[in-house]
């Protein structure tokens, strides 16, 4: 029998490149963080309030879609029900029922997770294309129900609007942000990811492996459906005023798909490159062409798509492969 071979020792540049690897994403995540919580209230303008605002709501919605799509491989078109009925649940319970807004953001989270209980069971009888488009029309039905029989305006009273400030608003999206991303990273390392990552790659091979689909199918589909109905509590929180059906429009549900395939799809980063990038360009195009930005913006939406099929997050894997990242400069 052969000896094996004895290993040599990891030279100093070695260990400083694995090392350096190691405490990259770390470091960018915590650099990423501290600069979402200081650079706001640096400058303190009401439009990079909003603009961070906005960019955390989409992070999460994002990622509540990725948890289903992106994960679980099951690509649902109405996500949008979800988000519309925890800014239902949340604004009513807060504004009309003198519910204290912590329990009714709580409470509008849970009320999109029974949503999707009771349309999970047969909406997951559906695949493919199929799937898709019985979630679209039970999400087009429900905003076409709540714009029929409430059609006025939800404003906040006056002495809410009197004592509004968009900061607290700001770092409840911030934590909502941190906690879904969080929650997708804690499942991906969880026993159950395995059975719902074998769902995407092939339904059938997985039940025949012993994975129990229906039960996996489920408990990805709670997980997005709370963290959309809580992202849609967050939009009650921060809207002064709006029509009911707003929070319903299908347009919550493709942006948040377009974001996801954007950064990269079934990835835990893709949805934040993918929301700070759709959300900062997406704003400058809406102002520097606004007749023409929609057209503009998916134009390049498909040649991204087409240049990096794995998202954004596919540059850095590009980029690894060239030299100077292979070989820092501390190794030369």
């Amino acid at each position: 029998m052969a000896e094996n071979p004895i290993r040599r020792p990891m030279s100093l540049s070695q260990l400083a490149t694995r090392s350096f690897r190691r405490w990259l994403t770390p470091l960018g995540v915590i650099l990423l963080i501290l600069f979402a919580v200081i650079y706001p209230q640096q400058v303190d303008k009401q439009n990079v309030w909003n603009l961070f605002f906005l960019i955390c709501l989409h992070i999460t919605m994002s990622q509540s879609w990725n948890i289903l799509a992106g994960f679980a491989g099951q690509s649902s078109l109405g996500h949008a029900a979800f988000f519309g009925i925890g800014a239902f649940v949340t604004r009513t319970l807060w504004l009309n029922n003198d519910t204290p807004f912590a329990l009714a953001f709580i409470l509008g989270g849970l009320a999109a997770v029974v949503f999707g209980m009771l349309i999970g069971a047969p909406t997951f009888r559906l695949r493919g294309a199929y799937f898709a488009i019985g979630t679209l029309g039970v999400a087009e039905v429900l905003r076409i129900t709540v714009s029929q029989n409430i059609p006025f305006i939800s404003t906040m009273p006056g002495p809410l609007i009197a004592s509004y400030d968009l900061p607290p608003r700001y770092y409840l999206a911030l934590g909502l942000a941190l906690a879904a991303t969080g929650t997708a990273y804690l499942l991906l390392r969880s026993p159950w990811s395995l059975g719902i990552l074998a769902l995407r790659e092939d339904e059938e091979a997985a039940q025949a492996t012993g994975v129990h689909v229906l039960r996996h199918k489920l408990l990805a589909l709670a997980l997005s459906s709370f963290f959309a109905g809580l992202a849609g509590g967050v939009f009650a929180f921060q809207q002064i005023s709006y029509y009911p059906s707003a929070p319903f429009s299908p347009l919550w549900t493709f942006d948040a798909l377009l974001i996801t395939f954007i950064g990269g799809l079934g990835t835990l980063i893709g949805p934040v490159i993918g929301a700070i990038f759709f959300i900062l360009v997406r704003q400058q195009l809406a102002v520097a062409l606004v007749e023409i930005h929609q057209v503009i913006f998916g134009i390049l939406f498909i040649v991204i798509v087409l240049i990096f099929p794995g998202g954004l997050v596919e540059v850095w894997r590009r980029l690894s492969r060239i030299r100077w990242i292979k070989n820092p400069f501390w190794r030369k």
